[in-house]
């Protein structure tokens, strides 16, 4: 029994440990956008409303096919109903007197209470319980509203595959952004490290030196508080390092926690994102998905004053049915000897609209209205992405400036920082002037990180505002 028990706790163990264990993925740049093109939460729910849309299109498109309905009521009166016949409409022969008279007594055996006002006989047509079968075929011959709904399904298919064009293109964007924050705090990780080593050695060095009495105490003083600031500044960024990975995890559509690697470095994106020939691009805002989405709201209105115009034309309806009643006062409508009468009708309704009032002048007024405003938008919308279009090529271009500016700053930073130590230890220099110069590496250092990221930043929002970026 002992030995079953561990093989069991054993096996339940190595379950738990499996379940356990995290997602990893590993990803470039590229193959990071292409999953979470694939995966993205806001990407799979775009998609979903293209399907919407497409049911919605088919389902606009059916009302103005045939359509076949069919029904089976059935009736029992409780109490059956009676009418009273003016006692003049029949003559006085015997025949017609014993044929009331049987009429009358049914009423009575039924236990209707019948106080009939003189002059009338009370009477009780039909049989307590019927089974009447259906089947209706109706269709939709002219409808104004019916060709303005095949329109508008058609644009609401287009807004739909639209609106999840411009969701991908600010999907891809984020990726991107949160792909190189990922590198940005990597390296931001190996540079303070880097520096803590060098600091600490020039420490070590500084109070040796100190204890021979060669070198003041502050000297030691100054080289902790730059030790102090670094490792403080190594501890927020390993914390915004698992920040990142998370908010790219999420943007990915993967789990918060999902343990991902970054093959792409900062330095080499960089250098593949520096490309004049963009900032060279065709201006032309129609390209663009903001300009497409602007005007297809300006077609749906247009499609909102035909349809308001439409109402003003008759319907034409035609439809055909046929079915099968059955009678009698007992339920033996399933018994084989049951009677069954049928009958069939054809018919084509015509609905002309004459006075409303004002009512549908007032819709057609008010759709007008507001297809003005819809043109309004859309040149303001071509206004404001001339203007963006433009602010995105100076962004880009001044990256990429600063980027170099930048580089030659750093080179210069690491050149002073190390001419200062060498003066330090040679005793020709203070340590207030070394740590002045460390201080000056270090902000050159992260200016330079960011001057890299915000070239690759910007290239994206580039892309994105000019919809130049080839998704599929």
């Amino acid at each position: 029994m002992t030995k079953y028990l561990i093989i069991f706790l054993g096996i339940l163990l190595s379950t738990s440990s499996i379940a356990q264990e995290k997602d990893s993925y590993t990803f470039s740049l590229q193959e990071a956008i292409s999953f979470a093109l694939e995966n993205n939460r806001a990407v799979k729910n775009a998609e979903r409303d293209i399907e919407v849309a497409e049911k919605q299109k088919w389902e606009t498109t059916a009302t103005g096919l045939p359509q076949l309905n069919a029904g089976i009521d059935y009736q029992n009166w409780l109490k059956q109903q009676v009418q009273l016949l003016p006692a003049s409409a029949f003559d006085n022969t015997q025949s017609t007197i014993d044929i009331v008279d049987t009429y009358f007594d049914g009423v009575v055996r039924n236990n209707t209470e019948v106080n009939s006002p003189s002059g009338f006989i009370p009477l009780r047509f039909g049989t307590k319980q019927n089974v009447n079968a259906t089947a209706t075929l109706s269709q939709l011959l002219f409808d104004g509203s019916y060709l303005v709904g095949l329109q508008s399904a058609k644009v609401y298919l287009q807004i739909s595959k639209n609106a999840k064009n411009k969701t991908d293109l600010e999907v891809r964007k984020a990726v991107i952004d949160a792909y190189g924050n990922v590198l940005l705090a990597e390296e931001s990780i190996v540079i303070a490290n880097r520096n803590i080593d060098v600091v600490s050695e020039s420490l070590n060095e500084t109070i040796k030196i100190y204890e021979n009495g060669l070198e003041e105490e502050e000297s030691v003083e100054q080289l902790k508080i730059t030790l102090s600031g670094l490792e403080s500044y190594l501890s927020n960024a390993k914390r915004l390092k698992t920040l990142a990975y998370q908010m790219l995890n999420i943007t990915l559509g993967v789990d918060l926690n999902s343990e991902t690697t970054l093959t792409d470095n900062l330095e080499t994106l960089t250098a593949e994102n520096i490309n004049l020939e963009l900032l060279e691009a065709d201006d032309a805002v129609e390209n663009t998905i903001d300009y497409q989405i602007a005007e297809n709201d300006m077609i749906s209105k247009e499609l909102l004053v035909k349809l308001e115009k439409s109402k003003y034309l008759p319907t034409l309806n035609a439809f055909i049915n046929g079915g099968y009643a059955a009678f009698g006062d007992e339920f033996s409508f399933l018994e084989s000897d049951q009677d069954w009468f049928g009958s069939s009708l054809f018919g084509v309704s015509l609905n002309i609209p004459i006075f409303s009032s004002g009512m549908r002048s007032a819709s057609t007024q008010r759709a007008k209205i507001n297809l003005e405003k819809a043109k309004a938008d859309l040149t303001e919308t071509e206004q404001q992405l001339k203007l963006q279009i433009a602010n995105a090529k100076s962004e880009y271009q001044f990256a990429i400036e600063e980027y170099d500016n930048k580089k030659e700053n750093l080179n210069l930073a690491e050149r002073i920082e190390r001419k200062n130590q060498t003066k330090f230890f040679e005793g020709v220099g203070s340590s207030f002037e070394l740590r002045q110069a460390q201080t000056q590496l270090y902000t050159a250092q992260q200016e330079f990180l960011q001057a890299m990221l915000n070239v690759i930043n910007s290239k994206a929002e580039l892309e994105t505002v000019l919809n130049t970026v080839q998704l599929n």
